[in-house]
């Protein structure tokens, strides 16, 4: 095996699809460092599980000897990818985006090497276009091309609405290929065509298209849609370490397989033995736990990883409640509060119909025992431990 062969065997592993494969053979036998970038719109505060599956095939390309241009969406994110989307995207502030992007850069550097890694942001170039400057750049397609997208295509065929700014996206982000001189585009599989015109652009304006390489979105912990913090079923790489080790321990059996495909730094052998392993009789659990204990560590370290393992089987296995468990004193009224309402001012979760949600799905617990009714109050001068899932606990004070 040549080493070309080799360099390939790590790139091709966990990506869905390259684009075009003989190209970037060539552009490696050069043996020149390739500029590799992937996007990111800061829409969140955090990182997630879902973004490293990106993060980690740059990291390889980093260990190959090449540079990462890491770039924060600040303009884009004004927009809102309406890749994937039945519904024009709310925008977001220049100041809620800078926020975000502030906690991105601190996050990002638990997996990329800062050496290598050329944080760049898209307003450096897009708020020095002029209106004609847009113009110009809006007439290199046609709506016609638009509508190929299947997100565009649905909503159309359908009677949503499509907003006129949303076709700007996908142009946009592929100048910004065009600005960054890039050799290599990373994307999840939803972004293909985002990253196609990424191609096209370059074209237009003289340069190599880039190579584009697409990777596979990692479901969530329902094991079904993408992992998402607006859907509530993410991993957040800035959580605690029992947080994560709990939340990587529910996600399915069949969902750990795709887990450790994408985001640990297993060999592809070593993974192939583990599935022998249960295969031959060996439980599922014990094969997450080592999941649960690499993720941990990534983002922690080895000491914290154990010391959650350890939590996990005291309080999960052996029905003990965590300690420094959160207390809460809520006023409920003479009428008492919904219980929907005390979980969100507990915090333990995001929203009240998040918490419908969970408490119709049978998933809330008052002192360890499921909650029946979505419509229960908590009535005031009461004392009850509330847990939603397997890892959200609070004692909660009526008043």
């Amino acid at each position: 095996m040549t080493k070309i062969d080799d360099v390939m065997s790590i790139i091709r592993r966990g990506s869905e699809e390259i684009l075009v494969e003989e190209e970037l053979i060539k552009r490696l036998q050069k043996g020149k460092p390739l500029r590799i970038k992937a996007g990111f719109d800061p829409t969140a505060p955090d990182l997630h599980l879902g973004h490293t599956v990106l993060l980690n095939k740059m990291r390889q390309f980093q260990d190959l000897g090449h540079e990462v241009l890491f770039l924060i969406g600040d303009f884009t994110g004004m927009i809102g990818d309406p890749s994937g989307k039945n519904e024009t995207r709310p925008p977001l502030t220049r100041e809620q985006i800078n926020e975000n992007a502030q906690t991105y850069q601190k996050q990002v550097f638990k997996i990329l090497d800062p050496q290598q890694t050329k944080i760049m942001f898209n307003s450096q170039w897009m708020d020095k276009l002029h209106a004609v400057d847009l113009i110009k750049l809006a007439a290199t397609s046609t709506v016609a091309r638009m509508l190929e997208r299947d997100d565009f295509h649905n909503r159309y065929t359908s009677g949503q609405a499509i907003a006129i700014h949303e076709f700007l996206y996908p142009l946009i982000q592929g100048y910004d290929s065009v600005a960054m001189q890039a050799d290599i585009e990373l994307g999840g599989t939803d972004q293909k065509f985002n990253l196609l015109m990424g191609r096209e652009l370059q074209k237009h304006y003289g340069q190599d298209p880039q190579i584009i390489i697409t990777l596979p979105l990692l479901p969530g912990l329902d094991g079904i849609r993408k992992m998402s913090k607006s859907l509530g079923n993410y991993i957040g790489i800035a959580e605690s370490a029992d947080q994560i080790f709990g939340k990587i321990m529910s996600i399915s059996d069949e969902t750990m397989w795709l887990y450790f495909e994408l985001i640990s730094c297993r060999s592809l052998a070593d993974i192939q033995k583990l599935r022998d392993d249960v295969a031959a009789g060996m439980n599922p659990r014990d094969v997450k736990f080592l999941l649960a204990e690499e993720v941990v560590a990534q983002f922690h370290d080895i000491e914290q990883a154990k010391l959650a393992h350890t939590h996990f089987i005291s309080q999960f296995q052996q029905g003990k409640l965590p300690e420094n468990i959160l207390e809460v004193t809520i006023s409920v009224g003479t009428e008492g509060m919904a219980i929907a309402n005390v979980m969100k001012m507990a915090g333990l979760v995001e929203s009240t119909s998040e918490a419908i949600r969970l408490l119709q799905q049978g998933g809330v617990r008052i002192d360890g025992e499921k909650v029946p009714d979505r419509s229960l109050r908590l009535m005031p001068k009461k004392s009850v431990i509330i847990q939603v899932g397997k890892r959200r606990f609070a004692k909660i004070f009526s008043e």
